[in-house]
C-alpha cells in the first residue's frame, strides 16, 4: 500500500506553491489517472513518490510519502540520452534482476508485452525503436524488476493508435495497483477507477486537487453539474447584490442631497440625517461584507475564450492541396511511396499510421509547400514546437509584430482568454510549459488569419479538461485542417477524412474502427 499524508510541493525558483496538503491511498485494483494542466505538478508528483532526489533541484515539499516497504516501478516520461544510446542488450543487462530470470519467465513477460523474447538480447539501439516500442521496453524492465506498484508518467505519449489500445489493456489487465499520468480522455475513459485531479485556481496563484473514486466520464459530469449549479448560484447572487447597492446608492444620494441643503437653523432635522447617515454607512459595510462572502463564478483550466475569426475560412470548391510523392525517405530509407493527397475547401483531414511510418516527415513537407502558397494563409503546428518559437523572448514579444501599443494590448487580451496569467506573458517561451507552448501556437495562427492549419499531434499537450474545447474550436473552424494526431477522440470529432500512411502511401481509413460513433 501507498500513502500520501499532508504533502505540500513549493517550485524553488519562485516559491509557487502547485499542491497543498494532499493525502491519499493508493489500493490494491485502483488504477488511479493524475490530471491537469501541464506545469501543475503532476509529473513532480509522480517523481516525488518514487524518489525525492528526482525533484531536489526544483522543488521542496513538507509532508509523508508512507511507502510500508512497497517496491515502486517507475516509467519516466522520457528516456535519458544516455539510455536512448545503449543497445537493448546492455538496457535491461544495467537491471541486477536480470540475470535472475529463467528463460521461461523473460517469455512470459515479452508475451504479456507482445515484445519478441529476442528482443532481450537484441544490438539494436534504443533510441532507434519507434515510440511504442520504447514504452514497452521501459515496462518489460519494470516487471522485471518485480514491483508492487506502477508509476506511469504520460505512457501515452507519441505511441500509436494500436499501441494505445494494447496499453489501455495492459493497465485493465495488470495485477498491480497503477499510478499514472496521460492526457489521452479515451485511454483515461477505458482504465481509471480513480481520478486525481490537481488545478491551480485564481488566476495560478492557489492550488487545489479532487479525489475522485469514479469512472472518468462521471467524474466530468458530476464536476460539471456541480460547476453549473455554482455559476447560476454566483450569478443570481450578483443579481441580488446588484439591486441592494442600486437601493443604497438611491438611499445615499438622497441623505447627501439633504444634507447639503438643509437649514443650520434646524439642528433637530440635522441630528436626524446623521442618523440616517450612520445607517446608510452601516448598510454600505453590509453589502461589502455580502460581497466578499459571495460565491464566485467557477475558476477553472477549460475556460479558454479563443475562436478563430469567420473570416478564416475557404472556399468550398476550392483547391487546397494536390500533392505526390514518388517516394518518402529519412536518412535514405524508404518509409512510403507513391503518396497522394488531394485537399478541397474546407476538409478537414488527419493522418494517422504506426510509430515510425513518417507522418511527421509527411507534413512537414505539406507544410513547406502550402507556407509558399500566396492565395492561402497557412499556419503551421509542428509537434516540436521549438522548430518555430523564439525561447529567449516574451510571448508577448513572439507575437508583436509593429511594437505598437494597440497590439500589444490586443495580444495581452488574447493571452488572457487561454488562461495566461500576467507573470506568464512576461516569462521568456523557453520558461512556459508545453501545454502553455502550444496554446502560443494558436494563438499565433488565429492572430495570423490562418485559414488552412497544418497540425502535428494538436492536443498533445492540452489536459482532459481542455481538449474537448480545443476540438470544439478546430471542429467549428471554418478553414481547411491537415493534421497527424494519435488522440481518437480528436480523430471522431474534428477529422471528416482518415488516411492511414502505409508502405504503399495513403489508404483511406474510414472505415477502420478509431473510436469511432459505436
Amino acid at each position: 500500500m501507498l500513502q500520501i499524508k499532508n504533502l505540500t510541493i513549493s517550485l524553488k525558483k519562485d516559491l509557487r506553491t502547485i499542491l497543498s496538503d494532499f493525502s491519499f491511498t493508493l489500493n490494491d485494483g485502483d488504477k488511479a489517472v493524475i490530471i491537469g494542466e501541464e506545469g501543475n505538478g503532476k509529473s513532480t508528483l509522480l517523481k516525488l513518490i518514487c524518489d525525492p532526489g528526482l525533484v531536489d533541484g526544483y522543488a521542496e515539499h513538507t509532508g509523508e510519502i508512507v511507502k510500508h516497504g512497497t517496491r515502486l516501478g517507475y516509467l519516466a516520461q522520457e528516456l535519458s540520452d544516455g539510455e536512448k544510446a545503449l543497445a537493448v542488450c546492455d538496457y535491461f543487462s544495467a537491471v541486477p534482476d536480470f540475470y535472475d530470470q529463467t528463460p521461461k519467465e523473460l517469455s512470459s513477460i515479452a508475451g504479456r508485452l507482445g515484445l519478441s523474447k529476442d528482443l532481450f538480447y537484441a544490438d539494436q539501439r534504443v533510441g532507434a525503436l519507434s515510440g511504442g516500442e520504447r514504452v514497452k521496453l521501459q515496462l518489460a524492465r519494470l516487471l522485471i524488476e518485480q514491483p508492487d506498484v506502477l508509476l506511469l508518467d504520460e505512457p501515452s505519449n507519441d505511441i500509436d493508435i494500436e499501441t494505445l489500445e494494447w496499453l489501455e489493456n495492459f493497465i485493465k489487465t495488470c495485477a498491480l495497483p497503477v499510478l499514472f499520468v496521460s492526457h489521452d480522455e479515451t485511454l483515461i475513459e477505458k482504465t481509471a477507477n480513480v481520478i486525481i485531479h490537481i488545478e491551480q485556481v485564481r488566476r495560478k496563484t492557489m492550488p487545489r486537487y479532487t479525489v475522485a473514486k469514479l469512472p472518468y466520464r462521471e467524474y466530468v459530469e458530476t464536476r460539471l453539474n456541480r460547476l453549473t449549479h455554482q455559476e447560476q448560484m454566483a450569478r443570481e447572487e450578483k443579481r441580488a447584490l446588484d439591486d441592494k447597492l442600486e437601493r443604497f446608492q438611491r438611499i445615499q444620494q438622497t441623505v447627501e442631497h439633504r444634507q447639503e441643503t438643509i437649514s443650520r437653523g434646524d439642528p433637530h432635522g440635522g441630528q436626524l440625517l446623521k442618523k440616517k447617515m450612520k445607517a446608510v454607512k452601516s448598510l454600505e459595510k453590509r453589502i461589502e461584507r455580502e460581497s466578499s462572502e459571495m460565491t464566485q463564478l467557477p475558476d477553472v483550466e477549460e475556460a479558454i475564450l479563443m475562436r478563430f475569426e469567420d473570416s478564416a475560412s475557404v472556399p468550398n470548391g476550392k483547391t487546397i492541396l494536390d500533392f505526390h510523392l514518388d517516394t518518402l525517405t529519412v536518412e535514405g530509407r524508404v518509409l512510403s511511396k507513391d503518396i497522394r493527397l488531394n485537399v478541397t475547401g474546407p476538409e478537414k483531414i488527419c493522418i494517422i499510421g504506426k510509430n515510425g511510418a513518417g507522418k511527421t516527415t509527411l507534413l512537414r513537407l505539406l507544410a513547406e509547400e502550402l507556407l509558399a502558397r500566396r492565395d492561402i494563409k497557412c499556419g503551421y503546428m509542428p509537434q516540436n514546437y521549438e522548430e518555430l518559437l523564439d525561447l529567449s523572448v516574451t510571448p508577448v514579444e513572439f507575437l508583436n509584430h509593429t511594437g505598437e501599443k494597440a497590439e500589444r494590448t490586443k495580444i495581452r487580451s488574447y493571452l488572457g482568454s487561454m488562461k495566461y496569467t500576467s507573470d506568464e506573458m512576461e516569462h521568456t517561451v523557453g520558461e512556459l510549459s508545453g501545454g502553455q507552448k502550444a496554446k502560443l501556437m494558436f494563438v499565433k495562427m488565429i492572430l495570423d488569419g490562418c485559414n488552412v492549419l497544418v497540425l502535428d499531434e494538436p492536443t498533445r499537450n492540452f489536459s482532459p479538461m481542455s481538449n474537448p474545447v480545443i476540438r470544439d474550436v478546430l471542429k467549428s473552424y471554418r478553414g481547411a485542417i491537415i493534421s497527424v494526431s494519435h488522440d481518437r477522440k480528436y480523430i471522431d470529432e474534428v477529422s471528416a477524412k482518415v488516411y492511414r500512411l502505409t508502405e504503399n502511401g495513403l489508404e483511406n481509413a474510414d472505415k477502420l474502427v478509431i473510436n469511432r460513433k459505436e
